[in-house]
């Protein structure tokens, strides 16, 4: 894991005293209550909290960094026993000289000096205090973790959104393009159509779709500017019927999931055909879902459903990978049918 050894999970100052501050009133309550003398119990605890936070803020900040996230095990221990040691070395001579020659009143007996007993005594309580500290830093730094990853997480999915939005209809502005410029040669009075008609189209692709999500109302408007321009390519050799059922408005939908399913009729259906070619498109929205159809003429070199989708390019592979990436699994569902040499996209998709 990759941890800040900087900052203490940059948590603020005001947290810090106020754990400080709890603890200290804490053991200053037990130990008065315990001797029965809360003057004596303020004045060991106010001598023994500088050396608890010192050997603290040692650890977590210079031993646990340096040596735990390094995993140097051995040092680590080493280290900290060595800290705590040296820590109860001051306490025993700060409590003898200022406070009382009984260092360890709590003890079995009355001692003046340093002992074994008094010194492991001791070594276990600094123990205690940096087991719970330490507890406490490990948890701070396993949950920054997992919001560092859950962070990354989004923000990789949200790129890989965005290229799979960038990877739609390149090739059908390019088309687009190149009949703006035939017609313009030949002075056609279609010419200014169909450039209002992609302006429309391009700047609700490059501005529109940058969210999670899109009013259905504009992704249908959308369609309809598409299908538009390709009555205008392909003229009298097209049929398009399109019905749109239900209530529509307030619904949103992820951006260009629909409009990838025309483009790719047009594809297959009608670029890769010579002769008259029919597309029907529903939109029929029930109960908070979108029931979306869509069919067309499969290509004539094509007569099995396996071969065509292994023909369909990126476009449907796209849709499949925004919608996982954007929807629970039970919040739509995707089909693909081939009869008759008819390619059928049915999707059903939450809209609310």
């Amino acid at each position: 894991m990759n941890f800040n050894s900087n900052k203490l999970y940059r948590v603020p100052l005001h947290y810090h005293v106020i754990f400080w501050l709890t603890y200290f009133l804490f053991n200053t309550f037990r130990w008065g209550s315990y001797f029965n003398d809360y003057w004596y119990s303020i004045k060991t605890n106010l001598l023994g909290f500088p050396i608890h936070m010192t050997l603290c803020y040692l650890n977590i900040l210079v031993f646990m960094p340096y040596l735990v996230y390094r995993k140097k095990y051995v040092l680590y221990v080493i280290a900290v026993l060595t800290a705590i040691f040296l820590m109860v070395m001051v306490k025993f001579n700060l409590t003898y000289l200022f406070i009382t020659h009984n260092v360890w009143p709590e003890g079995p007996q009355t001692i003046d000096k340093l002992t074994l007993n008094y010194t492991i005594d001791m070594m276990m309580g600094e123990l205690y205090v940096i087991t719970f500290v330490t507890a406490i830093k490990i948890t701070l730094d396993f949950l920054k973790e997992q919001k560092r990853v859950t962070d990354l997480e989004k923000s990789q999915l949200e790129t890989e959104l965005l290229f799979l939005k960038s990877q739609i209809s390149p090739h059908f502005f390019f088309n687009t393009l190149n009949n703006i410029y035939s017609l313009s040669v030949e002075k056609s009075n279609k010419t200014p159509k169909i450039v209002l008609k992609l302006s429309e189209l391009m700047r609700y692709m490059l501005y529109d779709t940058k969210g999670k999500k899109q009013s259905l109302e504009n992704e249908i408007l959308c369609i309809q500017n598409y299908l538009d321009l390709e009555r205008i390519r392909n003229d009298e050799r097209l049929e398009v019927n399109m019905e749109v059922s239900g209530d529509i408005h307030d619904k949103e939908i992820s951006p260009v999931i629909l409009l990838t399913f025309v483009e790719n009729a047009f594809k297959h259906g009608v670029n890769k055909n010579t002769g008259k070619v029919k597309i029907d498109i529903k939109f029929k929205v029930k109960d908070d879902f979108l029931h979306f159809t869509i069919s067309n003429p499969t290509p004539e070199i094509t007569q099995h459903h396996d071969n065509f989708n292994k023909s369909s390019g990126i476009g449907i592979e796209n849709v499949k990978k925004r919608l996982e990436l954007g929807y629970n699994k039970s919040d739509y569902k995707l089909s693909f049918k081939n009869k008759k040499d008819i390619f059928v996209v049915k999707l059903v998709i939450k809209v609310t």
